[in-house]
């Protein structure tokens, strides 16, 4: 028996890097590394194990996007037929009803949509999450998607507004357990609490040495790594994030994590598969991108997802973002960009008192053809018309009939 992993996801969700991510005290040594607190969108892995005798999911992910920014946490994104859970296990070839087993790293609202689908699973939690999530403190009412939330006409789950975990026939097939239990061969899991009251992670045996699905216990992989500044002044050993309902029991749980990963000789910031970690979301969206809409296998000896390679796909990421914000030095004329690469670079346009640079107008695009399925890569040709009276800039991609798609300037 050989177990895979494949990285799911469901959708994104804005955070305030020093707020979610880190811990207040960790403000001024973060600053120094380039991190502000400026909204960013990270994204809500699930993980599917594959290979054993019952095919289990790790977390079922967030809701659709009108119900996470109405009660959660908008503006989320959750695109309609691609980062729904039901369409991510149609991607890799399954249906919500092959699941044999669902295991919650914890009851949050973004990693518990859609359960009603999966017809068969077997649902399994941590003991103190799912009591706690029937009777939270009002602080955490939406955390949990709490009924008292609702607004009369609002539906969650059928016609009535639910907790998913709540539902009739689901409900019913909850287990609990505690403690650090074997689900399956090769699958077990241990309580990571801090984040939450019943935060348990999920530990998956591979050919490349064991995995951690963490959930959110470690919220980005900088919580691992104090920088030696912060070592050094306030004698921390990790990087605390900023997300906790139990600041000692989160910091004990970085350091339980990375414990394990040391004593079972990997390396945390390979083998640990974090909900809203951005560079593996990064990496997988490159990997989809150049092989077909597939989606890679972690665990396997001989795949061809080598993390190295494509980790770097969050530096081209973060490299465009950062040019996208920065004030020109100069107006004048750039070098022109690959043909394959449709870029404009430094032009900018001035409207009713706007001005916006060609680089941000392709990324919306980019965005708009990415939200109806397609993948940005394909992107060969692109024509673009502003209409400054309209506040609008149409295109066409590729030479397709594209009269009538634009955007909103």
């Amino acid at each position: 028996m050989s177990l895979t992993i494949r990285p799911l996801n469901s959708g994104y969700i804005p955070t305030k890097p020093l707020e979610y991510w880190y811990h207040f005290s960790c403000k001024k040594y973060v600053e120094k590394m380039g991190i502000t607190n400026e909204s960013d969108q990270l994204p809500d892995m699930t993980f599917l194990i594959e290979g054993g005798d019952q095919l289990i999911l790790v977390d079922t992910g967030m809701s659709w996007t009108e119900h996470a920014d109405k009660y959660h946490h908008g503006p989320s994104l959750q695109r309609p037929g691609i980062d729904d859970i039901e369409s991510r296990l149609a991607q890799v070839g399954y249906k919500p009803s092959d699941v044999d087993i669902v295991l919650f790293t914890h009851l949050h609202w973004d990693h518990i949509f859609y359960l009603e689908k999966f017809t068969k699973a077997r649902f399994i939690c941590n003991e103190v999450e799912w009591d706690y999530a029937h009777n939270p403190v009002p602080l955490h009412y939406k955390s949990y998607c709490r009924p008292i939330i609702a607004k009369d006409g609002d539906v969650t789950c059928g016609d009535q507004f639910i907790a998913p975990y709540d539902q009739p026939g689901v409900y019913e097939r909850f287990e609990t357990v505690k403690g650090e239990v074997e689900i399956a061969p090769g699958v077990s899991v241990y309580e990571s609490f801090g984040h939450c009251p019943g935060h348990m992670t999920v530990v998956v045996e591979t050919e490349e040495g064991p995995y951690f699905c963490v959930g959110d216990s470690v919220f980005v992989m900088g919580n691992i790594d104090a920088p030696q500044e912060m070592q050094d002044e306030l004698h921390y050993d990790i990087c605390p994030p900023g997300r906790y309902v139990d600041i000692v029991a989160a910091w004990k749980t970085v350091r339980d994590t990375v414990r394990r990963c040391k004593e079972a000789g990997v390396d945390p910031h390979k083998h640990l598969l974090l909900a809203h970690d951005v560079i593996l979301s990064a990496a997988v969206e490159k990997y989809e991108d150049s092989h077909d809409n597939k989606l890679p296998v972690i665990g396997k000896k001989d795949t061809d997802f080598v993390f190295d390679e494509y980790k770097t796909a969050i530096i081209d990421k973060d490299a465009r973002k950062a040019a996208k914000k920065a004030e020109p030095k100069k107006r004048g004329r750039k070098p022109a960009a690959k043909k394959a690469e449709p870029r404009v670079q430094e032009v900018y346009f001035e409207f009713d008192g706007k001005q916006v640079e060609a680089g941000q107008v392709v990324s919306l695009i980019e965005q708009a053809y990415k939200n109806e399925g397609h993948q940005i890569g394909r992107i060969k040709d692109l024509k673009v018309y502003i209409n400054s009276e309209e506040g609008k800039a149409y295109y066409v991609i590729n030479g397709d009939d594209g009269e009538g798609k634009y955007i909103e300037l």
